[in-house]
């Protein structure tokens, strides 16, 4: 037979665990927030990586690197993690960037590099209009001298405005 302390003891100790449990029963009752940390880079920053870009340009199109190689400073290391609030999923990129002679050689990581990654900018070749070469592009022209209606007012208010 359960007397009465042993009631007790029974009913605290299920209040107890009970309590206990309930953090992780209403766990999705709070807010967490997103943690993004690091540089977030979209892939169309990396496709404009070439070959040969001098640490300036490289610099300008992804921003500053999160980790400088102290003993070796033609490493550069990018570095994004993210942890979501909601359901505590991890995304983690990274990118390292080596120089040489203070220009890029090599780009390892998780980011695929475009297609005219092997290609240095200045044997790059410009994006060309598609014209006819016979046809120079001209504005086109009036046939008639005579000013527009809108250039008649101007030179009214203008008359006007010397009165």
């Amino acid at each position: 037979m359960i007397n009465k302390k042993q009631t007790l003891t029974l009913l605290t100790a299920a209040a107890l665990s009970l309590s206990l449990s309930a953090c992780s029963v209403f766990d999705w009752l709070v807010y967490k927030p997103d943690i993004p940390q690091g540089n977030y880079m979209e892939p169309q920053q990396v496709e404009q990586l070439r070959v040969d870009m001098t640490k300036d340009q490289v610099e300008y199109i992804l921003g500053r690197p999160v980790l400088r190689d102290s003993f070796a400073d033609n490493t550069w290391y990018y570095v994004y993690h993210f942890k979501s609030g909601r359901d505590a999923s991890i995304i983690h990129k990274e990118l390292i960037i080596h120089f040489k002679n203070d220009q890029l050689t090599n780009v390892e990581g998780d980011y695929k590099l475009g297609a005219n990654f092997s290609t240095p900018l200045n044997e790059a070749a410009l994006p060309s209009v598609n014209t006819p070469a016979a046809e120079p592009l001209l504005p086109k022209s009036r046939n008639d001298e005579k000013p527009l209606v809108e250039e008649k007012l101007k030179a009214k208010q203008i008359e006007k405005s010397f009165e």
